[in-house]
């Protein structure tokens, strides 16, 4: 997966903050292609027609806003799985680590999949308000807003169905994994080049191009868990397009009924997705990271990255700011001892 580069002149908060604010920018931007793959997934009617008419019948049918169905689900999700992924992920890496503080591609790839498993189930009843809210028509609404649709689910369905379908999360987690690491393992193939001397731009295409592998492989299992989220007692059965009891019934109903290719619909839309979702969640995060590194002292302007004269790029905010004090105060204190010699 592609990932923002962590820099130690940013605190924890400012790190967290950063990284959530690109996810809400760069997933509200993406909206209109997660709402057309998630209708796909589903097997609704606005996306029998293909890919390009999917856009069309959702805006003659919901209108514009219905392009922003279930956006604030899915961002209000982003602090706490990113709060959850991170503390996971640094005490399983933790954990590996050998004497010399080193930590192999494949275990920390697998640190990641669990930390991400551990993150969906916090946050899975979200993810399934996110897919009912996007699955029905906005102008003759079941649920209204995240609350209310977080209710209904609890009093008609009971508990359980804020996690129908989690254990696809966690069989998904693996292919995803795989195909992680098929590339990552190719990369210097690939460029000619080992890792190290990669070019941001070089590790954008390799972040791209990982997950679009990992998301292909793992994609039939977010399928039929987008199925199985959005089923409900409903006449209409919450939109979906084949009926089934379970988990392994709805792989062999959506094979029998539709194909198994019918497995990968809406995999266009997410393709697609991927490069301006990652490229504005890294413009997003460097901006932000720019404002402040200029406010914890490393750069002279938040508009650009050039940096400030004598400041010791190496130390952390926390540290720049002691010495910053020290210096301070020493220069204060010379210059009361000036003052006193001059009376």
């Amino acid at each position: 997966m592609a990932s923002v580069q962590k820099d130690n002149r940013l605190t924890g908060s400012q790190s967290f903050m950063c990284v959530g604010f690109a996810g809400f920018f760069s997933k509200t931007v993406t909206s209109p292609l997660e709402v057309v793959k998630i209708k796909s997934q589903v097997g609704t009617f606005h996306c029998k027609r293909g890919f390009c008419q999917s856009f069309l019948l959702i805006y003659q049918n919901e209108g514009l806003r219905g392009f922003w169905k279930g956006n604030l689900a899915s961002c209000l999700r982003l602090f706490p799985y990113t709060a959850v992924h991170l503390t996971t992920y640094k005490k399983i890496v933790h954990l590996h680590m050998d004497e010399l503080g080193f930590i192999s591609q494949w275990r920390a790839i697998f640190a990641g999949g669990l930390a991400g498993i551990a993150a969906a189930l916090t946050t899975y009843p979200l993810e399934v308000v996110e897919t009912r809210l996007i699955a029905q028509n906005c102008r003759q609404p079941t649920y209204i807003g995240v609350v209310h649709t977080l209710s209904k689910i609890y009093r008609s369905e009971g508990l359980l169905a804020l996690y129908r379908g989690f254990s696809l999360t966690v069989l998904g987690a693996f292919p995803f994994s795989v195909g992680c690491y098929a590339v990552y393992m190719n990369l210097d193939k690939l460029w000619q080049e080992p890792p190290f001397r990669f070019t941001p731009l070089q590790n954008f295409i390799s972040g791209c191009l990982a997950a679009g592998v990992s998301q292909t492989l793992s994609y039939p299992f977010e399928t039929v868990k987008r199925k199985m989220q959005v089923k409900c007692p409903s006449p209409h059965f919450g939109g979906v397009d084949v009926h089934f009891s379970g988990m392994i019934d709805c792989f062999i109903q959506v094979v029998r009924n539709k194909g198994i290719l019918s497995l990968w619909t809406g995999l266009t839309a997410n393709t697609i997705k991927i490069v301006p979702c990652f490229g504005l969640l890294f413009t997003c995060f460097e901006m932000c990271k720019q404002v402040c590194l200029y406010r914890n002292g490393y750069i002279i302007s938040p508009l650009s990255y050039k940096l400030a004269p004598g400041v010791d790029q190496s130390l952390g905010p926390y540290e720049l700011q002691e010495v910053k004090r020290y210096l301070k105060n020493r220069n204060f204190g010379s210059g009361e001892s000036s003052f006193g010699n001059r009376w």
